[in-house]
């Protein structure tokens, strides 16, 4: 069945390939911060293993969204681990870090995130795709502030 929502053909493409990078890179920091949860350790265990917490939850909301605006403009979502790491530019954690490096990691990798969802936005733009632009903008604002509280958690 087609999909008629006013969006080009190309332009439903192009949306959901971004949307696929920014799923694929919020995915791989929910894997990230989910394994930070599980094995920080020192001074600050109990704040952090909280803060952790809340962080993989949002995400663990948030991809759903994303896949399902995937969905919605007539493209698959990626679903396996091989596909999500082929196109994130969120890097795989090697191993256990100490929690300051954690800290500073996962700080960048929200920078990260914030970038991509902000191509996102150019493309939700171009093609005209409001939708996608409501799901997304919301998400440069959380992936943001997220890396400042964690820069301010580091210092």
């Amino acid at each position: 069945m087609d999909i008629d929502i006013g969006i080009a053909d190309e332009g439903k493409v192009q949306s959901a390939n971004a949307i696929k990078k920014l799923l694929a890179d919020t995915y791989a920091l929910y894997l990230k911060t989910h394994g930070y949860h599980w094995n920080v350790e020192g001074p600050h265990f109990q704040q952090l293993h909280e803060l952790f917490m809340q962080q993989y939850v949002e995400m663990w909301n948030a991809v759903d969204e994303l896949a399902e605006r995937i969905r919605a403009l007539g493209e698959y979502a990626p679903s396996s681990y091989s596909q999500m790491a082929s196109i994130s530019s969120v890097e795989e954690e090697p191993g256990p870090s100490d929690w300051q490096t954690m800290v500073s990691k996962l700080a960048k990798d929200h920078e990260q995130v914030a970038k991509t969802a902000r191509g996102v936005l150019r493309v939700a733009e171009d093609v005209g795709d409001a939708a996608t632009a409501d799901v997304v903008t919301p998400r440069v604002t959380l992936h943001e502030k997220t890396a400042w509280m964690l820069r301010a958690t580091a210092a």
